[in-house]
């Protein structure tokens, strides 16, 4: 065994580990972007639905992705994964299904951001299943584990399609099938402000989405061999920046003042669209796709929001309008010596064949993920007499009526006292 193995091994397993920590990250995001009252409920089912993932995984999900005797469709082999060394790895085998897993776990907790603040908890545990069965394992297979869209050289380097977009999908059909939250929209559909309820936890979950998205993105390099996961990172970073400058400028020109939570909301737009270009480009286009997409993302809110479709945690925008636009932009920016998959972009005289694959891509991908978690929902809507939690239980909040507990005990036992005694 040598040295060279060993040291991606343990880079490409620290990649898997700040990927993971990402959900401390989603945790603090939708805990600060929700109301207080859900807040314990928030941090518990990410948690729960990444342990559900991650033994789905396990079971049939790196299976189908990266399998042998694969169809169009998936792979059909290495179900139940014994940690086996596998042909052709330049790393630990184990180590990369670590990796897998992790991705697929962020996918489940994205799309699971379109259920907050109203769906029951059982909802959860089936979709949960099914998404980490037969939702996500096929669009990774599609692009990363040799599928259709592989061989016609879809460009998605660590995950702008295969994770953020499919997530995003399945969000769009959670919402839809959900319905807004209660006072979300007035009967003349003008929209009110649901705030969240500690901005200072939403910052804070941005940030540690923005360091984890170094695991993300310099971890999918699988390699130390040559540095090149150091120019991964610097395209990363410089996108964030921009994102989060190019949104605080938009709202602060629109709006006559600079809202933070399109801010943070910029960053992370600006990181799901390098995502999946972040080895394909020069330094400056990275820099234009993040500014790009902190603007993208301030009107993406806007626009689901005057169709009156209600994205708690901007899963929507953040995740789905950023992650096409990333996807997409390869096909403007992919230069002939960065451009390992696929041709080179338009500006780079490539022609809009890789465009063409890359809208391909997007609009098969997103609408497969979108039809089938609308199928997935629409059926436990059936089996379990409804998706959405009763309005008491809404309007009590889903840490006591779920979980029979406060997130915030002091604060909740404080307000009864206070009715008992007036």
């Amino acid at each position: 065994m040598d040295a060279i193995f060993l040291m991606n091994s343990l880079w490409v397993m620290l990649g898997a580990i700040l990927v993971i920590f990402m959900l401390g990250g989603f945790i603090m995001l939708e805990a600060g972007s929700t109301r207080m009252k859900n807040a314990g409920h928030i941090a518990g089912k990410t948690i729960f639905t990444f342990g559900l993932s991650s033994l789905l995984f396990w079971a049939v999900g790196f299976g189908f992705i990266f399998g042998d005797n694969a169809n169009i469709m998936v792979g059909l082999s290495n179900f139940f994964y014994s940690g086996a060394e596998l042909e052709g790895m330049g790393l630990s085998s184990s180590v990369f299904f670590v990796f897998q897993l992790a991705f697929a776990g962020i996918a489940i907790t994205i799309a699971l951001g379109g259920f907050a603040e109203r769906a029951k908890l059982s909802v959860y545990l089936i979709f949960t299943v099914l998404f980490s069965a037969i939702v996500y394992p096929v669009v990774a297979h599609w692009i990363w584990g040799g599928g259709w869209l592989a061989e016609h050289g879809k460009q998605d380097f660590a995950g702008s399609t295969v994770v953020h977009l499919t997530g995003a999908m399945a969000a769009l059909a959670a919402t839809i099938l959900l319905k807004p939250r209660i006072g979300k929209f007035n009967k003349d559909g003008s929209a009110n402000n649901i705030y969240g309820h500690n901005q200072v936890y939403t910052a804070l979950g941005v940030l540690i989405l923005w360091v984890g998205w170094f695991g993300f993105n310099a971890g999918s390099t699988l390699t130390v061999e040559d540095g090149f996961f150091g120019f991964v990172a610097l395209n990363t970073n410089l996108a964030a920046g921009a994102g989060a400058v190019s949104a605080l400028i938009i709202s602060w020109v629109v709006m006559g003042k600079s809202d933070v939570p399109t801010m943070l909301n910029g960053a992370l737009a600006g990181l799901v669209a390098i995502t999946a270009s972040c080895a394909f480009v020069d330094t400056w286009a990275a820099a234009v796709i993040g500014f790009v997409a902190g603007i993208l993302v301030f009107y993406s809110v806007r626009f689901f929001e005057k169709r009156k479709i209600d994205d708690p945690i901007f899963a929507l925008s953040v995740h789905g309008a950023a992650g096409v636009w990333g996807t997409l932009s390869t096909g403007f920016f992919a230069t002939p010596e960065l451009a390992a998959v696929g041709k080179p972009g338009l500006f780079y005289g490539g022609g809009f064949e890789q465009l063409g694959v890359q809208f391909m891509g997007v609009a098969v991908s997103g609408l497969y993920a979108f039809a089938a978690s609308f199928i997935i929902l629409a059926a436990a809507k059936k089996v379990l007499g409804g998706l959405r939690v009763t309005e008491e239980e809404e309007i009590m909040g889903l840490d006591l009526s779920e979980h029979g507990s406060y997130g915030y005990p002091e604060v909740f036992m404080a307000d009864e006292n206070k009715k008992l005694s007036s």
